[in-house]
């Protein structure tokens, strides 16, 4: 199962021969004597190297650049704890450098006590993949700015992928289409040189697109999408874009120009999600044929097949730790969640299929009704008619999308509307929010039933949940941002202890006090009160500035439909919504300034 590709850097050492090392060039060392003269030479440069089995890890790990020709010219009694010890030195003078570029005009004895101790740290906490930054309260989501981009499709906009400045969005018209985000530094600049009698752009701005054709579903050399196209994915490096369709195509893009430049057909059915590998080139395709796929997409190579889901593959999320082989993945109505060891050829299961009920639903109801669990039963269910304030517990039917947090935690959505977190240390899932976005007004009764005398009486249908039909995080950081139909981009976040999940409210606008509040029963005043209109079948989050200093960018995707199906539709526009998120203000200052005079 193992191959070149799956195996990490550090398990991959070069092996030594035991031919005798080449004389160095700055020797002036004669045939004659190099046998007699470099042996002892050459016996203690090959036992100090020896002696240091991080040297050759460090080579690897970048500490080295190729080519350097003082690595060869250093002293020859030079021990091995003398080599770590300059590594390191070099290590600092690189992280210094970088600070003192960020940080000008900061006392010198300030960088090396805070500023490097810092990045240190996270440097760390990163490469153990844990979760090391507190950025979800420093963001002012009720200030966030709001734009929308109206994509020219018939049909639902599926998906999108951000990579700032330009973000990509697929629909089930076989299009793919590129946009470019304005900066909030231009249009909210208050330059006193800017001409006054030209404004900004603030809307998303569509670059170029490429259709597909399908009628081209029988030619296996079309380099091209023959069927709606329901998964998009961009690489760290915004350098390669991953589409994939309903007719099992897989289409690797050039992202800066959108040319065309792999075509795969390995899937048997249609691939329902795409994610890179963070840092990587490495790219995981999820398919409805109930496997995912591993990918080389700077090679154009096909890796490895994992199996073991028993419904199809829905969502997929690549892992964080670029030395680790890892991805998550949801199996539709199989209700498990599974974390995949790709190198190791092992796999961790996660299993659902529970009620909204836990933890959260229980402190929902106490607070709401002051009962207990076994008292819930006089605000219960009447002959299938349920009350509009009772928090009942739907069951899970289907796990619909997965993100990572870190190298330990992840977060899933489902049907039953049910926001969950998961560690990989435990099988059961470790907090769950109930109904994270609301329930529908109650069905009709014309549409519920056709009994005459159900629908002369009024009998009103049920409540049913609105499903979380995407979800998006912020890499080694407490921010989750989700999203439904509901008419709201949501932010929660991580508690400092890892246990559980908090509400941060709305992105945008503030929300209706009806807790009902949504696109569809509401009135025409109601429904311009809301703040996304349509179904979200994409979220993408990405930083602005170094580590998020200038906030962050949240782009949804939003179509009439769902992203999988047509059972669900509303009256909406077919689009792309950008919000830019800004820090967090005090008393005119930014948080993190009051943060450091506090510290001082």
């Amino acid at each position: 199962m193992s191959s070149f590709f799956t195996t990490p850097a550090s398990q991959r050492k070069r092996k030594r021969t035991d031919a005798p090392a080449p004389a160095s060039k700055k020797r002036n060392v004669t045939a004659a004597t190099s046998k007699s003269a470099a042996t002892p030479r050459r016996k203690e440069r090959e036992e100090s190297i020896s002696g240091s089995e991080s040297s050759e890890d460090d080579r690897e790990e970048g500490f080295f650049e190729p080519g350097d020709e003082s690595e060869t010219s250093e002293e020859e009694g030079e021990t091995a704890a003398d080599k770590r010890l300059r590594l390191a030195e070099r290590y600092l003078d690189n992280i210094r450098g970088e600070v003192e570029e960020e940080t000008v005009g900061f006392d010198a004895a300030d960088i090396d006590r805070d500023l490097i101790a810092e990045r240190l740290k996270e440097d760390v906490a990163e490469t153990k993949g844990k979760i090391y930054r507190s950025i979800a309260e420093k963001l002012d989501f009720g200030a966030a700015a709001q734009v929308f981009g109206k994509s020219n499709v018939q049909l639902a906009v599926t998906g999108c992928a951000l990579h700032l400045p330009y973000a990509w969005t697929i629909s089930k018209d076989l299009i793919v289409t590129k946009w470019e985000i304005a900066d909030p530094k231009v249009y909210s600049s208050h330059d006193s040189e800017r001409p006054t009698n030209i404004s900004p752009r603030k809307t998303p701005k569509p670059l170029l697109w490429r259709k597909g054709n399908k009628n081209k579903k029988a030619d296996r050399d079309f380099l091209g999408h023959t069927g709606p196209i329901i998964s998009i994915a961009v690489s760290d490096s915004g350098k390669f874009l991953a589409t994939g369709d309903e007719n099992a195509r897989l289409i690797i893009w050039d992202a800066d120009t959108l040319t065309p430049r792999k075509l795969w057909t390995h899937h048997r059915a249609a691939i329902t999600s795409l994610s890179f590998r963070r840092g990587t080139e490495q790219l995981f395709s999820a398919s409805a044929d109930r496997t995912i796929k591993i990918w080389s997409v700077a090679e154009g190579a096909y890796i490895e097949t994992l199996f073991g889901h028993q419904d199809a593959i829905v969502g997929v999320a690549g892992g964080l730790e670029v030395n680790q082989e890892t991805c998550v993945s949801v199996g539709a109505r199989d209700r498990t969640a599974r974390l995949w060891k790709v190198v190791e050829e092992s796999q961790l299961i996660f299993r659902g299929g529970g009620t909204a009920r836990q933890k959260g639903m229980d402190k929902l109801r106490k607070d709401r009704f002051g009962t207990k669990k076994d008292e819930a039963a006089d605000h219960g269910e009447t002959n299938g008619v349920h009350d509009d304030d009772e928090p009942i517990a739907y069951a899970e039917g289907s796990m619909d999308c997965v993100a990572l947090l870190d190298a330990g935690l992840f977060v899933t959505g489902s049907d039953n509307g049910a926001l969950q977190l998961w560690a990989i240390n435990r099988k059961k899932v470790v907090f769950t929010i109930p109904l994270a976005h609301g329930r529908d007004p109650p069905i009709p009764p014309e549409e519920m039933s056709a009994d005459v005398d159900a629908i002369e009486k009024g009998v009103k249908g049920p409540s049913l949940p609105r499903y979380i039909t995407a979800i998006a995080t912020v890499p080694y950081a407490n921010l989750i941002i989700t999203a439904s139909w509901d008419g709201w981009i949501r932010a929660w976040r991580v508690t400092l202890d890892k246990k559980a999940i908090e509400p941060l409210g709305t992105v945008g606008k503030v929300e209706l006090d009806a807790e009902e509040g949504g696109v569809n029963g509401l009135s025409a005043e109601e429904k311009a009160k809301v703040s996304v209109r349509g179904i979200v079948n994409g979220v993408s989050v990405c930083e602005r500035g170094d580590r998020g200093k200038e906030g962050i960018c949240v782009v949804a995707a939003v179509g009439k439909e769902l992203r999988l199906g047509r059972w669900k539709r509303v009256q909406a526009r077919n689009g792309i919504y950008v919000f830019e998120v800004p820090r967090s203000i005090i008393n005119g200052a930014v948080e993190e300034e009051e943060e450091e005079e506090e510290a001082e």
